[in-house]
């Protein structure tokens, strides 16, 4: 797959003179960061997108720029009310887009959280694991068969996975001591083995999945951490990298950020993606370097019999409160 688009491209470059008139796209946590410049590329090229947000009445305010585009590139944007750390609302959002029956054609989850102090969610999930992925997990699995065939998943990881994989006997810190970037390590662990297991059930109709690494980017989802242990945690990724001969990791602009994201559910061969870890608008290597600030995407994070196992591990935790994929 030759490839025009490298780690200084945006998102607006990846779609330049692209035309998505007639192309629906369901894109989570769109009223900040890069879920915001996602959907404001999107809809500035024609395309309607569906947006969900966790407080209508303040995602209205703040997403007026993305309003904007869509006028002017002849798109269209709705916001719906989505908290992915309740099950019982993301059963609500999969049931009113369901009822609505309109089509995506391709489905971006982008919405997280970046260690959090300890806390479970409603339904007394671990909150990072329970908001990152379990509820992503819910929403397009019910979701799923409102994607048009050969459609599209692009789910949102981070460099973070490498810090740990998915503990499946303790998902929810229940026996052991919590660790908050450690618990944000395995949610996006979990979300990138949720691509790898998706892609493998719906390839049969065209559908593709894959997770992306954004890249580093000044948003608000550092936002748990103190001046000082952002400061620190930039210091330690500076030594790790250095200590491994690795170039001074760069923070991406927001626009930058969100490239690869566009370009995964618009530009790339969705047959070459599939069931990828990609990173700067590339399929990005295997690297069992055991360093957490190193590039590339670790094994365990694509190893398809793991895909499984959390699957079968999300299913069982979700009937264990009543909830049914």
């Amino acid at each position: 797959m030759t490839n025009q688009f490298n780690e200084k491209s945006t998102a607006d470059e990846v779609l330049s003179g692209t035309d998505l008139k007639g192309k629906r796209f369901l894109i989570t946590g769109i009223s900040s960061g890069i879920g915001y410049e996602t959907a404001r590329s999107l809809v500035s090229r024609g395309a309607s997108i569906i947006g969900t947000v966790r407080n209508l009445a303040k995602a209205d305010v703040v997403t007026h720029t993305i309003h904007d585009a869509a006028k002017q590139g002849n798109g269209d944007i709705e916001l719906i009310e989505l908290d992915l750390a309740s099950l019982q609302s993301v059963r609500d959002c999969a049931d009113h887009l369901l009822a609505n029956g309109q089509q995506f054609h391709a489905i971006i989850a982008n919405a997280g959280i970046m260690a959090t102090p300890f806390d479970r969610t409603v339904d007394g999930f671990e909150l990072q694991f329970g908001t990152n992925y379990l509820g992503h997990f819910a929403l397009i699995n019910w979701i799923e068969p409102l994607l048009v065939d050969n459609g599209r998943v692009v789910i949102l990881s981070s460099q973070a996975h490498r810090a740990a994989d998915v503990d499946l006997d303790d998902p929810n810190f229940e026996q052991q001591a919590y660790d908050p970037f450690v618990a944000y390590g395995r949610s996006k662990t979990a979300t990138t083995l949720f691509a790898v297991g998706f892609d493998k059930r719906y390839r049969s109709r065209g559908i593709r999945a894959a997770s992306v690494m954004p890249g580093n980017s000044p948003t608000d989802l550092s936002r748990h951490f103190s001046q000082a242990g952002l400061q620190e945690l930039l210091e330690n990724v500076s030594k790790a990298r250095a200590e491994a001969n690795l170039p001074v990791a760069e923070f991406k602009e927001i626009p930058q950020a969100a490239a690869t994201s566009v370009w995964a559910a618009v530009v790339a061969d969705k047959d070459e993606i599939g069931s990828h870890y990609l990173e700067d608008c590339a399929v990005s290597p295997v690297n069992d370097t055991p360093n957490p600030f190193a590039d590339g995407v670790m094994s365990y994070a694509l190893n398809p019999i793991r895909a499984e196992q959390l699957w079968l591990k999300s299913e069982e935790m979700m009937q264990a409160i009543g909830f049914k994929l």
